[in-house]
């Protein structure tokens, strides 16, 4: 009866993650493939490395397994950006909760950067004040290099979806373009990680050679330094986000391009945009094509309004202005 009552839960429990699992892909399917990629990957990867850190006694291995730890959590919170950015507008949120996602993703670079960056450093310096000799460093190497090889699975699955929106562009160009910040962290992440495990091999590899734990502990502080770099690059992406950033370059280019292709206008004046998490806001400015009377000018606007709507999906408000002078 027991385990009937405990088998009801554990499906219970199944189906709720499921359920929120879709109702998240419906919303960003690409962003959501790679935050499950990278949350697979790190809790698998941070199990393997607590043990490996409290039986080996590596410095290095303990600042990764808190790094993975705390890369698991970031990946919940982006997760519970997205599932908040999707709540409808209202009186007090006129413009939605779109931006809460980019709130989410700033916090997980201030993890980033604390829990993982400066612990990490911190766990350094104290092996270098107090050096331990490491304890069946082959059981570390071996941890790492399975850590590699699950953490390079989920960095081709985040790169997988960012090669999805490059559309031609350097990884550094999109880096500093994309507005999809959860797909910018998880990316940010996986390449950290990446970097940082092979790090940590090579300390454990070099304190296993020579038989100095300071290899060790220095493997540690680069880690941190090199955690605090990256934290600090997408906190300043997001931040940017959260100030109020447009839409991409690319596709303000294509909406401006759009509209004066269209019969009904004759000049567009200005377009603005500002990007809330998926959705858009965009604001025209346009001089309309001469027309003899006021309820021919709101149709013209109508239909112009329409088709950029179908054009660009992402659009949630549409402010129409004509004119005649800039």
């Amino acid at each position: 009866m027991t385990f009937r009552i405990r088998n009801h839960y554990i499906l219970s429990f199944i189906q709720i993650i499921i359920h929120y699992a879709e109702i998240l892909m419906s919303h960003s399917a690409d962003s959501v493939k790679s935050i499950f990629f990278a949350l697979g990957a790190n809790l698998a990867i941070a199990v393997a490395k607590f043990a490996a850190a409290i039986f080996t006694g590596s410095g290095a291995m303990m600042a990764e397994a808190i790094h993975s730890a705390a890369d698991s959590g970031n990946q919940l919170l982006l997760l519970l950006g997205l599932k908040q950015a999707k709540k409808p507008p209202s009186a007090d949120y006129p413009l939605g909760h779109g931006k809460e996602v980019y709130f989410w993703s700033f916090i997980v670079a201030l993890i980033l950067f604390s829990m993982g960056g400066l612990f990490s450093i911190y766990e350094g310096i104290h092996k270098l004040q107090h050096p331990h000799e490491l304890n069946a460093p082959y059981v570390a190497i071996v941890v790492l290099l399975f850590s590699i090889v699950a953490e390079g699975i989920s960095l081709w699955g985040c790169l997988r979806e960012v090669n999805k929106e490059r559309r031609g562009r350097s990884l550094r160009q999109w880096f500093k373009e994309t507005r999809q910040s959860e797909l910018l962290v998880v990316f940010g992440e996986d390449s950290a990680a990446l970097l940082g495990l092979s790090f940590a091999l090579l300390a454990v590899f070099l304190s296993m050679l020579t038989g100095n734990p300071a290899y060790d502990a220095a493997g540690s502080i680069g880690i941190g330094i090199l955690l605090v770099v990256i934290a600090i690059f997408i906190g300043f992406e997001v931040k940017a986000l959260l100030v109020g950033q447009g839409v991409e370059p690319a596709i303000k280019e294509k909406m401006v391009a759009f509209l004066q292709e269209r019969n009904e206008i004759d000049r567009v004046y200005n377009l603005l945009t500002l990007q809330l998490g998926n959705d858009v806001m965009v604001a025209v400015k346009a001089k309309m094509v001469a027309i003899d009377s006021t309820n021919s000018l709101i149709q013209a606007i109508n239909r112009t309004e329409a088709a950029m709507r179908q054009a660009f999906p992402e659009i949630l408000w549409l402010f129409f202005e004509p004119d005649v002078d800039d």
